[in-house]
């Protein structure tokens, strides 16, 4: 079994957040299961290039990446050599997968593979949801829809990481088949974390994700001045310096002191989750949340918003707080926590982990991705 993996972009880009580290875990993982894996991608790191040898194969902790140059360096990420050397060698590959929507690689790569008759599936993260198709460039995203997309994406099978995923791209488009399978997402040793709140101490409140429009966190911002409870606020992650300045200028002067910008954290990541009491990503629209699954593994029950894609894992496992994506509703609940469900953090903490570890093991993961692979080879 050969699979080319597409994605605009590769590790090291860290700043694409979660769906950059998924996708390498995922090649990774089934390199070592004994799949052939090649990836194709895109020296795309925001606004920059990565400091990598372009257009040659390199061997990225075990798996064979090439990062083609491109000529545009916003989000549709053009790269001629890359199209080119796909039209050359798809062929050679069983099956191509594809990673995320509404950018030149992925679109025209489409495109090459339909056309070459090889199988292909597309992971949408996010991109195929009503937000997205009503946010940034709504007007672009309906004229590529309607003259191209929507064919391509009647010939091709979907993997969405979640339930709510699933029946989202189901609402808009006709694949041949939809697929749920989680995303691969590293977790830490199973460590003893402190699982007690002392009660005459701040509730220590934590947001840890790209700082963008979509992630919500202006709704926490908002939501800070009707919290009845004494509180922490640590923000973790990067964005563009323009919109975070305007988001400051949302906390009041006297919450200030309150809220800690802490930056991009990546390898001391769960250090930091672990000494918080809880998780809040209050998202309009996220089609898993890797940081959800992080957090829970090192013990930190979450409040997630009802777009968040595991908000019903979180539910039916019991592991943390859903609520509506507005101020309203943040505020209510996390004053309702801290009153009546102090007790419930501390039982999360000491359940959680396992849980996780159950829920998402990384050998189980792999088997249904391979069985997915086979079952559109086969078709």
């Amino acid at each position: 079994m050969k699979i080319l993996h597409i994605n605009a972009s590769y590790k090291p880009a860290y700043i694409y957040g979660g769906p950059t580290m998924s996708v390498s875990m995922l090649c990774e993982r089934l390199h070592q299961a004994g799949v052939t894996v090649e990836v194709f991608t895109t020296t795309a790191n925001g606004p920059l290039e990565l400091d990598v040898v372009a257009n040659t194969p390199l061997l990225i902790d075990g798996v064979e990446v090439t990062y083609f140059k491109r000529l545009t360096k916003d989000h549709t990420h053009f790269s001629p050599r890359l199209l080119k050397n796909l039209y050359k060698r798809v062929t050679e590959f069983d099956a191509v997968h594809i990673h995320a929507w509404w950018n030149l690689v992925s679109v025209l790569v489409c495109l090459i593979a339909v056309w070459k008759r090889i199988p292909v599936i597309l992971s949408p993260r996010g991109t195929l949801s009503a937000y997205s198709f009503n946010n940034k460039n709504s007007g672009k995203k309906a004229w590529i829809h309607q003259l191209l997309g929507k064919k391509l994406l009647r010939k091709i099978h979907i993997h969405a990481t979640t339930n709510n995923e699933a029946n989202a791209v189901r609402s808009l488009i006709e694949p041949i088949s939809c697929n749920v399978i989680p995303n691969f997402v590293k977790l830490p040793l199973l460590t003893a974390y402190n699982t007690s709140i002392a009660a005459d101490k701040p509730l220590k409140l934590l947001f840890f994700s790209r700082i963008e429009e979509k992630k919500g966190l202006d709704i926490l911002l908002m939501a800070l001045t009707s919290l009845n409870f004494p509180f922490t606020l640590t923000i973790a992650g990067s964005g563009e310096s323009g919109y975070i300045n305007e988001l400051k200028k949302l906390i009041p002067e006297h919450l200030s002191e309150k809220v800690n910008w802490a930056g991009f954290h990546h390898d001391d990541k769960f250090n930091l989750l672990s000494n918080h009491h809880l998780m809040v990503l209050p998202s309009h629209d996220e089609n898993f949340g890797n940081v959800v699954i992080e957090s829970l593994s090192t013990g930190t029950p979450v409040l997630v918003s009802t777009g968040v894609g595991l908000a019903g894992y979180v539910q039916e496992n019991v592991l943390g707080w859903v609520c509506a994506a507005s101020v309203t509703a943040l505020s209510d609940t996390l004053n309702d926590i801290y009153q009546h469900n102090q007790a419930q953090i501390n039982l999360i903490r000491q359940a959680a982990p396992l849980i996780i570890r159950r829920d998402f093991a990384a050998d189980e993961l792999v088997k249904q991705y391979i069985q997915l692979y086979s079952k559109v080879i086969n078709e």
